[in-house]
């Protein structure tokens, strides 16, 4: 069943991948077409530069998003079970002890429930929510720069068509409008490749994003149940006292 899941997710990225990275393979002059490698040389500029340069930045991070973004990252197996098994037998000292050091979801969410604090129970269900919350905004961050540079690639292409257009007019304005139509095409088609490596970064880009959007808010989704399900396990005397609870 692990695999039916994995091979498609796999495949999808390595699309997501190839595409995104065609503007860096283009300066690179691997592009498959030769008329294509000599158009992006023809229209390079600070505006393609600045395409190449967030291509190369958002591969690495759907790489990263690949690499990282796992339910058995987010909340391993092991830590869950170490947890469940210290809650079992009653030993609170143990289960502090590893929670301090866990860096798993559920550890970190129960590290600060069993911090000594005011409020009892009650406060240590405000420390866990606002702590869950804040493992869910540092896992999505890994990600927001995907929808930044998603956004922005249309509006460099852009700006690198309305500069290419400029100049294409400047020049015909020059030499009195007597510039031939080959002239005119080859400044638009300057102009108008600009658009399209904006948009072949943009779209992959947000492809992306929004997958591993997804994935995010579902393995966070789980493991708040499962964080909650282990908090609620937790006796009052805990609690309580925090110093002196512990199975003796």
């Amino acid at each position: 069943m692990h695999t039916t899941r994995t091979t498609p997710t796999r495949l999808a990225t390595a699309m997501i991948l190839a595409t995104i990275a065609a503007p860096a393979l283009a300066a690179e002059g691997a592009a498959p077409a030769a008329n294509v490698t000599a158009l992006f040389w023809q229209s390079a500029d600070a505006f393609t530069g600045l395409i190449v340069v967030a291509s190369f930045i958002a591969v690495a991070i759907i790489v990263r998003a690949v690499i990282e973004i796992r339910e058995s990252a987010l909340l391993p197996a092991s830590s869950v079970d170490t947890i469940r098994a210290r809650i079992e037998r009653g030993d609170w000292t143990g289960l502090r002890q590893f929670v301090d050091t866990d860096r798993s979801f559920a550890g970190r969410v129960l590290a600060a429930a069993l911090r000594p604090q005011r409020g009892g129970r009650q406060g240590a269900r405000e420390a866990a929510e606002l702590t869950a919350s804040e493992e869910c905004a540092r896992w999505f961050r890994k990600i927001e720069l995907l929808n930044v540079i998603g956004h922005l690639g249309p509006l460099l292409g852009l700006v690198g068509t309305v500069y290419g257009m400029i100049i294409a007019f400047s020049a015909l304005g020059a030499t009195g409008g007597q510039a031939g139509p080959g002239e005119l095409s080859i400044g638009i088609s300057k102009a108008l490749f600009h658009t399209f490596l904006g948009l072949l970064l943009a779209i992959p880009a947000l492809l992306a994003y929004g997958y591993y959007r997804t994935l995010i808010d579902r393995h966070c989704t789980r493991a708040m149940v499962v964080s909650a399900e282990m908090f609620e396990a937790l006796p009052d005397e805990v609690f309580a006292h925090p110093a002196s609870a512990h199975r003796v």
